[in-house]
């Protein structure tokens, strides 16, 4: 019998072979905060009837189903890559570095159409009874990482679901050793694509990759039910630079409207021979918005830069994983 509380849940998830058909979660990850949820349309028949005062229960008809919320984790160094593909679009076979136990998944932009998921949720009642709640044909909508000086790096994912599936039986979870990703571990970089070097004075990063897609299809025949959303607008990828200002390197970018490589990565402990635990977001080309320095009193000067992420016409923005995981 489970904790009756928050100690007591789970989440599973799982790739679907076809949109909102049930799979059997095969990954467990641990999470700081969900908020998943069926949400319906109604509409209510407000037929004139004499004498009565209140409407009809049975005249209250649901038109529409679908599932909406978010998932927040720390990225960790095993088990992220499902939901990496998830976003990113790109199928990923994790590729063996040498005779090594590392294995390095590459995951570059995609359409994401045909990459949906089963989202399983555990929650317990308060007698330690787990109720399932099934969240099938999971889309994620849009990933935003950060990290800050003395924290972890986390991750928050939008999810666009087509319903929750109720009848399902709960997977008994089971968790492999997983070590978060951290500030420790950060190193940011810019200039020349493939030739960064190390961008100093920098204490919190934030990326955001957005995946625009058509989430209301809802059509006739499907029993008030979604059709799998479609990519509907550009790729966008957005972030920021927190920074004391100790250069004028990210100052002079925004002023000259000049684009450059940004490559903001977590190396952590080598898993065999030269190949260490690796979480890298490749930015072949970002501009400067805004940020220029402002003195608001005594502290030093801490300006924050804006960013959005274009295409260079040849790098592809990427994000590369490396770890044990012989499969994503």
């Amino acid at each position: 019998m489970a904790i009756g509380s928050g100690l007591g849940a789970q989440i599973g998830i799982a790739a679907e072979s076809a949109y909102g058909t049930f799979v059997a979660p095969t990954r467990f990850i641990e999470f700081t905060k969900e908020s998943l949820v069926l949400k319906k349309t109604t509409a209510q028949s407000s037929g004139v009837a004499a004498s009565r005062l209140m409407a009809l229960s049975l005249r209250r008809v649901v038109t529409q189903r679908e599932v909406q919320g978010s998932l927040e984790l720390e990225v960790a160094n095993r088990g992220m890559g499902i939901l990496l593909q998830a976003l990113m679009g790109t199928t990923v076979t994790p590729v063996q570095q040498g005779a090594t136990t590392a294995y390095l998944q590459t995951h570059t932009l995609a359409d994401v159409f045909g990459k949906s998921l089963t989202i399983q949720k555990g929650v317990p009642l308060t007698t330690g009874t787990v109720t399932d709640k099934s969240f099938v044909g999971c889309k994620i909508m849009s990933a935003e990482f950060s990290c800050e000086v003395g924290g972890m790096l986390q991750a928050t994912f939008e999810i666009d679901g087509k319903n929750c599936d109720e009848g399902q039986t709960l997977a008994v979870a089971s968790y492999s050793a997983m070590s978060p990703f951290h500030f420790g571990q950060m190193g940011v970089k810019n200039g020349t694509y493939g030739a960064e070097t190390a961008l100093d004075g920098i204490r919190k990063v934030s990326v955001k990759v957005e995946r625009p897609q058509a989430a209301d299809r809802y059509y006739a025949n499907n029993s008030a039910l979604k059709a799998e959303p479609i990519s509907n607008d550009l790729v966008k990828v957005t972030g920021s630079l927190e920074t004391d200002y100790v250069s004028t390197v990210l100052d002079d970018l925004h002023t000259s409207d000049a684009s450059t490589s940004l490559v903001w990565e977590f190396i952590g402990p080598i898993i065999a021979s030269t190949y260490a635990e690796t979480f890298r977001i490749k930015m072949p080309s970002i501009k400067i918005d805004d940020g220029a320095p402002t003195v608001d009193g005594f502290n030093v000067v801490r300006p924050t830069y804006n960013f959005t992420g274009y295409f260079d016409l040849t790098n592809p923005f990427a994000i590369e994983y490396m770890s044990t995981d012989t499969t994503v």
